[in-house]
């Protein structure tokens, strides 16, 4: 993954990535388990509009796929992006820490 040259995002990235690790983790799921729509397609957007501000596209897209899951009520569908998103953000810090 190609990251910006900017110093600046460099230097939040790791936050960033540390927050949405966390945030997953702790919010996601029960978003889902209390079937709350409204906050679960709230967090999708914030993902895909911070994502992109990074320029992690990737997971800008998961992001948008959330708020389709939470908008349509598909909870089991929702569930299973908590994986790929925990995968994705880790590829991510991995890669930071080897630069």
């Amino acid at each position: 993954m190609e990251f910006s040259d900017d110093p600046y995002v460099l230097e939040l990235l790791p936050e960033f990535v540390d927050t949405w690790l966390e945030d997953i983790s702790t919010q996601l799921n029960v978003l889902i388990e209390s079937n709350n729509s409204d906050e679960l397609y709230r967090m999708g957007h914030t993902l895909k509009g911070s994502c992109l501000q990074f320029g992690l596209e990737s997971i800008a897209s998961l992001g948008i796929e959330l708020m389709g899951y939470a908008k349509e009520k598909k909870w089991e569908q929702a569930k299973l992006l908590e994986r790929r998103l925990l995968i994705e953000f880790d590829r991510i810090k991995k890669e930071l820490s080897a630069k």
